[in-house]
């Protein structure tokens, strides 16, 4: 039985169905098709159950979808041991944040795909936040404080942020100087989150209120600099900003607690080889730019 059609059977398993599977292979929906075909009939019995939203596992199909995963997981661990030092192939599939990724991340992986010509590298960037299990994806970089989950992370590095708002705004409605304070002005928020603050060795959560939000980053540091209100951003976001004038940091006495950067990854016992490389050289990345994240500070 060939191993690619057991990848290929546990990416349509895993994604619902040939379309979604074909997409996230990087290959056409009749070659996954042929591949399916080919398995069914070396075992002679259904294991997908073809439905007009997609295909949905058959009994025999939810059993040997977790022997088809163990065992291509295996031949990837073999494959990875028999190749020369330093050597990568096969697929890396990452989710990135669309907010740092394209600007911070990009380049990163752009270096791993020139140092290693075999491996075929699948990004998607978006602030939303991905089931990696469920959309198969190796690995993703998340910014920030994670989430409890059965994820593994690795921190790569940190990340320090600050509360910032234009000059325009500071001169027509004041800096705030304490938390309490904090109420009586247009926060820039991503949702309903709270906000942070050390105050101290004790951390002070705010929950503050405001008329404009987004789920970026890079639009909230626009909004500040337009003079819409306050923000509380990563340095990386605010750090052209800053240094030209056009946002400023407020109420420096309570900074807001570091945050990190982490490589998560589906439960396993070993991350794959190539996991692991992207996260030296993330790590790398971080030591050699300590201005852009705050890391010098």
């Amino acid at each position: 039985m060939d191993i690619e059609d057991l990848q290929t059977f546990v990416a349509v398993a895993d994604a619902g169905g040939v379309s979604p599977a074909a997409r996230r292979l990087g290959i056409s929906k009749s070659i996954v098709s042929r591949r399916l075909f080919r398995i069914e009939a070396e075992l002679g019995v259904q294991l997908l159950a073809r439905t007009t939203r997609g295909a949905a596992l058959t009994e025999a199909g939810m059993t040997f979808r977790d022997h088809a995963a163990r065992a291509s997981a295996e031949i990837d661990t073999a494959r990875e041991a028999i190749l020369p030092t330093g050597e990568l192939r096969g697929r890396l599939r990452v989710a990135m944040p669309l907010t740092f990724g394209p600007t911070h991340f990009a380049p990163v992986l752009a270096e791993m795909a020139r140092r290693h010509a075999q491996l075929h590298i699948h990004t998607v960037y978006s602030d939303r936040f991905v089931d990696l299990i469920a959309e198969g994806f190796d690995c993703a970089i998340r910014v920030g404080y994670l989430q409890d989950s059965n994820l593994i992370a690795k921190r790569v590095g940190p990340i320090y942020g600050k509360l910032v708002a234009s000059p325009d705004y500071i001169r027509a409605h004041g800096s705030p100087e304490t938390l309490e304070q904090l109420a009586d002005h247009q926060a820039l928020m991503q949702g309903t989150e709270s906000w942070q603050f050390m105050d101290g060795d004790r951390i002070a959560t705010v929950q503050p209120q405001g008329r404009f939000k987004a789920d970026n980053a890079t639009a909230l540091a626009a909004a500040a600099a337009a003079g819409l209100g306050i923000a509380w951003l990563p340095d990386c976001v605010t750090y052209e900003y800053v240094a030209s004038g056009a946002l400023v940091a407020v109420m420096t006495r309570f900074p807001p607690p570091s945050a990190g950067v982490y490589v998560v990854r589906p439960p396993g016992q070993h991350p794959a080889r190539k996991v692991r490389v992207l996260i030296d050289m993330l790590t790398e990345y971080f030591a050699r730019n300590p201005d852009v994240w705050g890391i010098d500070r």
